[in-house]
């Protein structure tokens, strides 16, 4: 805990610089592979959508003392119910089955009602239609493309398209391990969980401009007289904006966390955990791309235009001249020990002679 402590001291004073963008290999090996087993997830798996992406019928009732989810479960089946589940909501049982007739809603409430002595009108009942769900995912569709025409408008105007460009790039990024994160647990997607989506989008683009601003105040700097390429200037405005980012997704993380871990296995918070695991994976996903996938992309698309090409080819030859130069002296002072002892015994030969002479 002391070696964390005094690493997150030296993060905070600036004194640790990670380099970040001159790993970019690293880390577009490690985003391939998180990539590969998401898209892997997503077609092997599938998104286990909602009943309001699907359509079905919902039953919600108090929850007897005596009663478990393979109880209700057989409960609804024997009447008829197909693709049952049965979630705990609170205090209340919420059980979700294909979409039935009027005669099979009023069979499985019957069921219900008799096995758990619970009267009728106490029991919720909703049909909802695949129909309902089908606007509800449209909806976010054309409500991711107007936010990511946005984002590139923006980032475009205020920066560069470029930087518009890793953005999106991160952004994407975001989104498909998220999915497959999904896909992979089996958890739920309901219309919370796009509104996830949604919000982890937003905060991993807060976390870019942060990042994106300190490089272009940096890179601003860069001329004739830099002594450091564009690569590295990005890397080192990184480095200043590290410990913003770390402290910004630590507070923001934490609360999800806590309704995510603790909310819904303690308290039964059920209808919050679809939306939670989005944020939480997001969070830590956004801060990752922001600093490993957005930035190291951005240095590479920049190092390519003629003006950082030649900035690096000159500070690349300044540095091995001064390495040169640095060199040179020690070479000398090396051979002065040699001279000296050649000198000293070539007077001696001399002395020697003119001592034989006389």
């Amino acid at each position: 805990m002391s070696a964390i402590g005094a690493l997150g001291r030296r993060l905070y004073r600036g004194e640790v610089n990670v380099d970040f963008v001159g790993r970019y290999k690293l880390w577009a090996t490690l985003s391939g592979v998180l990539l590969l087993i998401s898209i892997l997830g997503l077609v092997i798996q599938g998104l286990n959508l909602g009943i309001e992406f699907r359509g079905g019928s919902v039953f919600s009732f108090d929850k007897p003392a005596a009663s478990s989810i393979a109880d209700v479960r057989d409960t609804v089946e024997a009447v008829g119910g197909h693709q049952v589940i049965v979630q705990e909501a609170g205090t209340r049982w919420r059980v979700t089955t294909q979409s039935l007739p009027e005669q099979g809603v009023t069979k499985v409430a019957d069921a219900i009602s008799a096995k758990y002595g619970v009267p009728d009108n106490q029991i919720s009942k909703q049909i909802i239609g695949a129909t309902w769900g089908g606007e509800v995912l449209n909806k976010a569709i054309i409500g991711l493309i107007v936010f990511m025409i946005a984002i590139i408008l923006y980032l475009t105007l205020a920066f560069e398209w470029k930087m518009a460009l890793a953005a999106v790039v991160a952004l994407i990024h975001d989104l498909v391990i998220t999915a497959g994160i999904y896909a992979w647990s089996g958890f739920e997607v309901t219309p919370a969980t796009m509104l996830g989506f949604l919000t982890i989008l937003g905060y991993s683009l807060y976390d870019a401009v942060v990042v994106f601003d300190m490089i272009k105040e940096v890179t601003a700097k860069l001329g004739t007289t830099a002594k450091m390429t564009y690569t590295e200037a990005a890397n080192n405005a990184l480095n200043h904006t590290l410990i913003r980012s770390l402290n910004t997704s630590l507070v923001a993380i934490l609360p999800v966390a806590a309704i995510l871990f603790i909310g819904t296995t303690l308290f039964g918070a059920g209808t919050l955990k679809d939306l939670s695991l989005a944020l939480f994976v997001g969070m830590i996903v956004g801060t990752y791309s922001s600093l490993c996938v957005a930035t190291p992309l951005l240095a590479n698309l920049k190092e390519r235009e003629p003006k950082y090409l030649a900035i690096a080819k000159r500070v690349h030859a300044n540095r091995v001249a001064a390495s040169k130069d640095a060199a040179s002296p020690g070479k000398a002072k090396g051979k002065e020990p040699a001279a000296a002892s050649t000198s000293g015994s070539a007077n001696g030969s001399v002395a020697t002679g003119k001592r034989k002479k006389r």
